[in-house]
């Protein structure tokens, strides 16, 4: 383990098991001050379990880290005042204010000068106009500003954010990512954790994990460019029915469809060309296309679980 003070977060082999469920197995990760590192894997895939440890909320198994310097093992409450975890659904008190609310977090950290800290926690997330509203009354959106806004009151040096976006109709979810590139700005690192491929382009770093086990890990380009994947664009009448033709072909790893066109991926270009060349016709439009993120995760995910 590098005890690089640039590393945030600095964690390695983490595994964790609920009775006979191995929900991680070996995760590491290197994150530095200032990253946005996105958490991608689908439902169920380790990324939740993997922050509880992070943030000092479950003991690993095996495996040994450090959270802003502080020991994984040993010094978990130092961790668990220094961060700011939001979790997935919301978890404060919906028959309090937004104020109230901010308030109650402020005691538990013991903050000095809290009438203020509570001001300043309602101008930062833009929620001034609504300090006197009920938590429960507010808007999906609006909630997940409260959140942030808790998160935020204690002024950690790294935020924690457990699929923060879920539920959130799409104006939210830009408003949000806008905020945590502000904060990005100020020097503040966030760990945000999330299934929406999208996303990802929202973050200078990103991991995926599948079935408890850490697949990838780097800058969004060189895991694009690292994952060796060819893929060629199809648009034409009947592609759900096409799709269904090119499955399993020699070369093709993977067929999804993409608005009305498919992409076609595999790591054997040559062996794809062969079995797209026999679908060209003056219906169907076969074109070379640059693969994605979501290209490469679905392909990685394919890869892992044969």
């Amino acid at each position: 383990m590098n005890n690089d003070r640039n590393y945030v977060i600095d964690v390695e082999g983490l595994k964790k098991s609920f009775g006979a469920l191995q929900a991680v197995n070996g995760v590491s990760l290197k994150v530095r001050q200032g990253d946005i590192f996105g958490f991608l894997g689908p439902n169920g895939s380790g990324k939740t379990t993997t922050i509880r440890m992070i943030c000092g909320l479950l003991t690993p198994d095996d495996g040994q880290g450090l959270c802003l310097g502080y020991d994984l093992k040993r010094e978990q409450s130092m961790i668990k005042q220094n961060v700011g975890y939001m979790t997935q659904r919301f978890s404060l008190y919906e028959d309090l204010t937004v104020r109230e609310n901010l308030d109650f977090i402020a005691r538990m950290y013991g903050i000095p000068g809290r009438r203020e800290a509570v001001d300043t926690g309602l101008e930062r997330l833009g929620l001034q106009d609504r300090g006197d509203q009920l938590a429960g009354d507010l808007s999906g959106g609006w909630k997940q500003r409260l959140a942030l806004a808790t998160c935020l009151i204690h002024n950690p040096g790294l935020l924690l954010l457990d699929e923060p976006t879920a539920g959130v109709d799409p104006r939210a979810r830009r408003d949000f990512w806008d905020r945590i590139h502000e904060l990005a700005v100020e020097g503040v690192t966030t760990l945000v954790s999330t299934h929406y491929m999208d996303e990802a382009e929202h973050c200078n770093k990103l991991a995926y994990i599948d079935a408890g086990k850490l697949l990838v890990e780097g800058e969004p380009e060189e895991i694009v460019k690292g994952s060796g994947l060819s893929t060629w664009v199809v648009t034409g009448p009947d592609i759900w029915a096409l799709a269904g033709k090119l499955s399993g072909l020699p070369g093709v790893a993977n067929v999804s469809a993409f608005g009305a066109s498919l992409h076609v991926s595999g790591f054997d270009e040559n062996a794809l060309k062969e079995s797209l060349r026999q679908f060209v016709d003056d219906k169907h439009t076969i074109e070379r296309g640059s693969p994605g993120l979501e290209d490469v995760f679905i392909n990685l995910i394919g890869q892992s679980r044969s």
